[in-house]
């Protein structure tokens, strides 16, 4: 599902910030919907994520019954598998429910690279 593409620059150290604000997921206990933000960070190495297939991807979650914290860690997990990239981290930011927000985050750091 999730495609890539040749990093057009695989010698240079850079990074691409993807903002989607219009995510959304349903609650696996009560089924109400979830809304939120996901902010996918990545220092590429030889691939980058295509953003069509990415928008597609994120869209499948749309009627899932997940909690935030899987999310979060299955995107990661996702985009890590397809693109094998430096470095990346996933942020999502939930709108408030019942008065309380919440934002996850997870990091990966390809071994014997430093996050720097």
């Amino acid at each position: 599902m999730l495609e890539v593409f040749d990093n057009p620059h695989p010698g240079r150290r850079y990074t691409i910030e993807i903002i989607q604000p219009e995510f959304t997921s349903v609650c696996p206990k009560t089924g109400q919907p979830d809304f939120g933000t996901v902010t996918i960070t990545c220092t590429p190495d030889a691939a980058c994520i295509e953003l069509k297939s990415l928008k597609f991807y994120l869209q499948h979650y749309r009627n899932q019954g997940i909690f935030y914290e899987d999310i979060t860690n299955r995107i990661l997990n996702d985009l890590v598998a397809a693109c094998k990239p430096l470095a990346m981290r996933v942020e999502t930011r939930w709108s408030p429910r019942g008065g309380i927000s919440t934002n996850v985050t997870a990091e990966y750091v390809k071994p014997g690279r430093s996050k720097k």
